[in-house]
């Protein structure tokens, strides 16, 4: 192995280290083991009790009437996050776009809007009109505010109580930190603020972006009272093999009017062909759960690893996991750059390129992103990413299995030592 690791330009001082801190995470890896046997057991579950077959792969073209594997698999995702219906199509092509479909869907001209997690997703500010944007929210007559969460990342359930007003129609909670350095939120925790949205007003609609929880917890927020979960099928639920794609799981009501704005009134989720992409979205969503504990394993081997070495990461390296997401500050922008630097050459796609800060549509500052997939831009495959703006953060996610995940730190370890951005003779 030490022979392997050299060939891949790993120095004996970062293998030594590296496997140093993973001699105290063995219990760790065990419990993310102990889920994801759990959460591979209830997607088989749906899969069976949905009637899976063979004849589910077969692609459509056209209008797509009549597409079996399409109805079948939304019947899989409904029984997966136990909803009453579900939303899975190849014509959502990302998570932004999954987001922007459940909000335009469910909000009409005049409504109100409350994030109660604080600030949202970059690319949402365009989508809400936070940042002016043809096509935003805004511009139909839809208003927005925001809660932020408290010093601890907790809810801040009197602030929400004095937002709610007579207009508000939808309330948005993002599960995880996207690029701040606040904690991740768990699935209790947003069942917590659910129960309190809906204590001042039943009827409204309380949305969770779901992108980068899904099967970290045994638990998804629609089983907490979530009247939408959304996410992205290139990050957690399509297992690394989905080519594209976005879900909507939740009530039927509000499954109907997205599916409707998704295709066209009156025609809703009775078209949309599939075109051959049925058995990646099936096998991706079963292999989903074993996916999301490989890149689980990778998180905390980075916070351990990285918090040993004297760097704020967020969550802590003994913290619980409540998404893939790992954040690491370094307080300069070369860190990031080179973090990045040694995630790309780790990967087996792409790894002799070297990634540069550059303009990104949707974000407001220049963006490094590091990502050698088999699916572009797909997060749940080893990439780390980050804004170049204080605090210089770099979030680091995925690896389809947990030696590539082990692989992409170990090299991004390598980079900094290499740059001088650690000084390993102190350790």
């Amino acid at each position: 192995m030490e022979k392997l690791y050299k060939s891949l330009g790993i120095s004996s001082q970062v293998a030594a280290y590296s496997e140093k801190i993973l001699a105290g995470l063995e219990d760790r890896f065990k419990k993310i083991d102990e889920t994801a046997e759990y959460n591979q057991l209830k997607v088989i579950k749906a899969m069976q009790d949905a009637r899976v077959s063979a004849e589910c792969f077969q692609a459509t073209t056209g209008y797509g009437y009549n597409d079996l594997g399409r109805e079948t698999l939304e019947q899989v995702y409904a029984n997966v996050f136990h909803t009453e219906d579900a939303l899975v199509r190849p014509q959502i092509t990302c998570g932004t776009h999954a987001l922007a479909l459940a909000l335009s869907a469910n909000l009409r001209p005049g409504d109100e809007m409350i994030s109660i997690s604080g600030k949202p997703y970059d690319t949402l500010e365009e989508v809400i009109g936070i940042r002016p944007s043809c096509g935003s929210l805004a511009e139909y007559g839809v208003t927005y505010k925001q809660v932020e969460l408290l010093a601890d990342g907790g809810f801040d359930f009197e602030g929400i109580r004095s937002a709610i007003g007579e207009k508000t129609r939808l309330v948005e909670i993002q599960r995880s930190k996207g690029y701040l350095t606040r904690p991740t939120l768990s699935v209790e925790q947003i069942g917590e603020a659910i129960a309190f949205v809906k204590s001042i007003n039943p009827e409204i609609i309380c949305m969770v972006d779901n992108c980068y929880g899904e099967f970290v917890q045994r638990t998804e927020p629609s089983d907490f009272g979530a009247d939408m979960v959304v996410g992205s099928l290139i990050k957690n639920p399509g297992g690394g093999l989905a080519p594209v794609g976005g879900y909507i799981a939740g009530t039927k009501t509000c499954v109907e009017r997205a599916a409707y704005r998704l295709t066209s009134p009156g025609l809703g989720k009775e078209v949309g062909a599939t075109l051959g992409v049925m058995q990646s979205f099936y096998q991706g969503l079963f292999l989903a759960p074993t996916v999301t504990a490989a890149a689980l394993k990778g998180a905390i081997f980075a916070a351990n690893l990285y918090e040993a070495l004297g760097f704020k990461v967020i969550p802590g390296g003994s913290e619980e996991r409540y998404d893939i997401i790992q954040a690491v500050e370094f307080g300069i922008p070369e860190g990031v750059i080179a973090f990045c630097e040694g995630i790309q050459s780790a990967a087996p796609v792409d790894s002799y390129v070297t990634p540069e800060p550059w303009a990104m549509p949707g974000y407001d500052s220049d963006v490094i992103m590091a990502a050698g997939a088999f699916v572009q831009g797909s997060s749940i495959e080893l990439s780390a990413d980050g804004p170049i703006k204080p605090p210089y953060a770099v979030y680091f996610q995925g690896g389809l299995t947990w030696p590539h995940a082990k692989l992409g730190i170990m090299k991004s370890l390598q980079r900094l030592y290499e740059k001088g951005l650690v000084k390993w003779e102190e350790q």
